[in-house]
């Protein structure tokens, strides 16, 4: 059994050797509310910790630094294998969702532990792997269909992949689910942090990812049309594939 309580000390600002001197007040409550169940209960402290808020504010930024650096290496590898609006996209739907997660944590004050910085950092791989492949489903769909528009090709990728999607998310979800409910507290913040985002992660790689690639590769499009309709190579003008993809969605429309 987890049990928590406040620093009894009088300055509980401060993080040092008094830490222990803290500690100490919480332990003997707790003992003596051990030994009023009588000595048939048999119960004992095995651990006892101590986290001042010093301690917690480098927790904080050490947890907002690996959020960061996860998102920048999220962004550097989506452009490399797709272009920089995909990569662009991703991150903002991955921020989306760890940020929906910690407003649930702000208004029911669910404390944030080293165990949901770990839920946190999962949510961005799970996330992330669920953009990914309705990104790899969009970029084969442009290839076999070069004269639809890119809104018309990313309906379609979304609707080929949500039923892929909706099963691994619903697994995830009942199996997350069952830590919610059978986990016990120590795994309460863990399994918490996953059910929120999940459930946000899903609703994010379907409707926020893909619809911020498409308005801002249109309008890429649109400025390469406007600004360099065509090029010449070899003596030819030669339109732009921007330029090829923005005058076929025009022309649909």
């Amino acid at each position: 059994m987890l049990i928590k309580l406040p620093l009894q000390g009088p300055d509980t600002q401060t993080v040092s050797a008094q830490d222990q001197a803290e500690v100490d007040p919480g332990v003997t409550k707790v003992q003596n509310a051990l030994g009023a169940m009588g000595p048939d209960a048999g119960a004992k402290i095995v651990q006892r910790d101590a986290v001042g808020p010093v301690a917690g504010q480098a927790l904080r930024n050490q947890a907002v630094s690996v959020t960061l650096l996860a998102l920048v290496g999220i962004l550097m590898y989506i452009a490399f294998r797709f272009e920089w609006t995909y990569g662009a996209a991703a991150v903002i739907a991955v921020f989306h969702d760890v940020l929906v997660t910690l407003g649930f944590f702000s208004i029911f004050q669910w404390e944030i532990s080293l165990t949901v910085i770990a839920a946190l950092l999962t949510l961005v791989g799970f996330s992330v792997n669920d953009t990914i492949v309705v990104f790899d489903r969009i970029r084969e769909n442009l290839r076999l269909h070069r004269r639809d528009p890119l809104y018309k090709v990313t309906n379609d990728s979304i609707n080929q992949t949500l039923s892929r999607t909706i099963i691994t998310s619903g697994l995830v979800f009942l199996s997350v689910l069952a830590l919610v409910l059978f986990g016990g507290e120590v795994l309460r913040g863990f399994s918490l942090a996953l059910l929120i985002g999940i459930i946000f992660g899903t609703y994010s790689s379907i409707a926020i990812a893909s619809p911020i690639m498409v308005w801002w590769q249109e309008r890429l499009d649109v400025a390469k049309t406007q600004g360099t309709p065509g090029r010449t190579v070899g003596g030819k003008s030669r339109t732009t594939p921007g330029a090829q993809k923005a005058r076929a969605g025009a022309a649909a429309r």
